[in-house]
């Protein structure tokens, strides 16, 4: 039950999707910021499953630099939105 609990191969697969969507996003012409304000804050929420479910002090890091570089995109997208 605990090694299940700790998997997170769904989060893992979910972050992928999400990042071919913002790259995919990022070719499309016209406004879409708000798309990946949106897509940003699935990644943020996966990332944040990923350190809940984790007892690994490396992924807890790991996940920490993530997030901080999420919401440095993030702020870039609000000053071109």
């Amino acid at each position: 039950m605990i090694a299940e609990r700790s998997d997170v191969t769904e989060e893992l697969v979910r972050l992928a999707t999400h990042i071919r969507a913002a790259r995919s996003t990022l070719k499309e012409p016209g406004p879409v910021g708000k798309k990946l304000e949106f897509l940003l804050q699935e990644l943020h929420r996966e990332f944040n499953t990923i350190a809940a479910k984790s007892a690994d002090t490396e992924v807890t890091a790991a996940t920490v630099e993530a997030r901080t570089e999420i919401e440095k995109i993030r702020e870039q997208i609000q000053n071109i939105v």
